[in-house]
């Protein structure tokens, strides 16, 4: 397949850095600044000339444009910055938020606390991130001869910072202290079988191992993140931060638009403390604060410890007329009215039978059906500990709030660790958090819940539609899935099967059986894989 589009010999040479090729009509952009990709694509949304003419014509033959090929860092940063107003204008000429969807970053933000990477990681579209996992990375070590926590500053100039830092610090010490105790007892109880690769079993023991423990972390807990978004959600990402009364938040605002300047600054630029738009989402948070704190009742906190629950609060009852008719519209060339009318005159026993032969089409949980599914919605109202919740709270297509991170409906201490004979340091060291917690929470409502360990219940609801519950529930159903958030992925699972049980059989691969040592067919695989190669 060849490009309708030729260029000179000198043309060639002059896009060569910054295009894959120059003859075919698909390539990929290379070496160029985020913003100039940009501004580029957003030209040729309006243009009837091809990528690269407009490349050549509008940046690398323009003198306006002041690019100029880059032969060091330096000089890239120069190009960029000479640049600038040019680009700024072409961008401001579309007037469409989507223009900052066309250029991204890869941001990595290290060293900061995990009840911050909840907020970091509130944004549904746009932006993936990733963050060091609780499993398979031990947070015991010690850097400068204390634990790695966030020591909020506030805090540590008030009268409480001794019992903020040594209940953080107690946490740690007992979370390093059991690691192996723990270990050994899983080793005695779950021995490995004679034909099992040691190395892969003792991951697997290591990984269990780290699940039992995590509920000691604070929320304070210091770890690193990665997170690649496009411009249009990072400054999103900006503004959400600086609307945060958390002086770590604010501090992660200014870290991260340094670094993002030097990337992509034209799609950011409204993130900024003093750009009209930012003062306007500031305004409107107030405004919205204000109207609630008069309207709202106040009301007192439960003060009730409770166990993990999954309540299914609302569904559409004609959920399943609603999803077949979805499917016949797509595969026919009905209105949606007549479709509804079709699947209206078919007899129980026909739509039974045709959901179960549409679920069967399915031999593994990748295979994913179409979008009538997103026709069935449901609200979930969840109470579980705070380290099920972080695992949950990833799944992006959905709509989710979370109440304010407390000691107050109670701690889970996994079964394993009262028969392994651990009961007593753990729930010491937990209502040790609860009572600093509760002194905190007075000066500091905001920040006292860095002392909240992970054991503790947090309450949020949940508004999915049938599609990504169905990944929802099959990925995070899974073996090596851990045994809290596996829980309540079954609750979710039995709460609509109860009440829809021929729209719950398309999830076929909710595994809902319980699992000791659920990483270690993984594993076993993983080194079989690694013996053979």
């Amino acid at each position: 397949m060849e490009s309708h589009e030729s260029f000179s010999p000198a043309e060639q040479l002059q896009l060569a850095p910054y295009v894959t090729n120059t003859e075919r009509p698909v390539f990929v952009l290379t070496n160029l600044p985020e913003v100039i990709k940009g501004a580029l694509f957003s030209r040729y949304s309006r243009s009837t000339l091809g990528l690269r003419t407009l490349l050549l014509r509008e940046f690398l033959q323009n003198d306006e444009a002041g690019f100029q090929a880059p032969s060091t860092s330096q000089d890239s940063r120069l190009a960029l910055t000479k640049a600038q107003s040019f680009y700024d204008r072409i961008l401001d000429g579309y007037g469409d938020d989507s223009i900052g969807e066309l250029g991204g970053a890869h941001l990595a933000l290290e060293q900061v606390s995990i009840l911050a990477t909840k907020v970091l990681e509130d944004a549904r579209i746009g932006g993936s991130p990733l963050e060091k996992s609780t499993r398979y990375v031990s947070f015991a070590q010690q850097v400068n001869g204390d634990f790695q926590f966030y020591k909020d500053p506030r805090v540590l100039a008030s009268t409480h910072a001794e019992l903020y830092l040594e209940t953080n610090r107690e946490l740690f010490r007992t979370y390093a202290e059991l690691i192996e105790p723990v270990r050994d007892y899983l080793r005695k109880v779950l021995p490995p079988e004679p034909d099992q690769p040691q190395a892969a079993y003792e991951r697997s023991i290591r990984a269990r191992g780290f699940d039992l423990l995590r509920g000691l972390l604070p929320a304070s807990t210091l770890t690193n993140m990665g997170v690649f978004g496009n411009g249009r959600f990072f400054e999103g990402l900006l503004i959400r931060l600086r609307l945060q009364t958390l002086q770590e938040l604010q501090d992660l605002a200014s870290a991260a638009e340094l670094e993002l300047q030097q990337v992509v600054p034209s799609f950011i630029r409204r993130a900024d403390l003093t750009h009209r738009h930012f003062c306007s989402q500031l305004n409107f948070q107030q405004q919205s604060q204000n109207f609630f704190n008069r309207w709202v009742p106040r009301t007192l906190e439960s003060s009730t410890p409770q166990s993990a629950s999954v309540e299914l609060l609302s569904y559409d009852p004609e959920a399943e007329i609603e999803v077949l008719a979805a499917l016949f519209y797509e595969n026919s060339a009905l209105s949606f009215a007549q479709a509804r009318e079709n699947v209206c005159g078919m007899s129980d026993q026909a739509r039974e039978h045709l959901l179960r032969q549409w679920a069967e089409l399915r031999e593994h949980r990748r295979h994913k059906l179409g979008r009538a599914l997103e026709h069935a919605s449901y609200t979930f109202d969840i109470v579980g500990d705070y380290g099920s919740y972080r695992d949950l709270h990833r799944h992006r297509i959905l709509t989710q709030e979370r109440q304010r991170l407390t000691t107050r409906l109670g701690y889970t201490v996994p079964k394993s660790l009262i028969d392994a004979g651990l009961e007593s340091p753990v729930r010491k060291v937990l209502e040790k958090a609860d009572s600093a917690f509760e002194v905190l929470e007075g000066e500091f409502p905001q920040e006292a819940q860095y002392v909240v360990p992970m054991a503790y219940q947090l309450r949020w609801s949940l508004r999915i539609n049938l599609r990504s519950l169905m990944w929802l529930v099959e990925l995070r159903t899974t073996p090596q899935g851990h045994e809290n958030y596996r829980w309540l992925a079954q609750q979710m699972f039995q709460r609509v099967h109860e009440v829809q049980p021929r729209l719950a059989q398309l999830m076929r691969f909710v595994n809902l059986e319980d699992y000791p040592l659920g990483r270690l067919a993984a594993e076993v695989k993983q080194e079989l894989r690694k013996q053979s190669s």
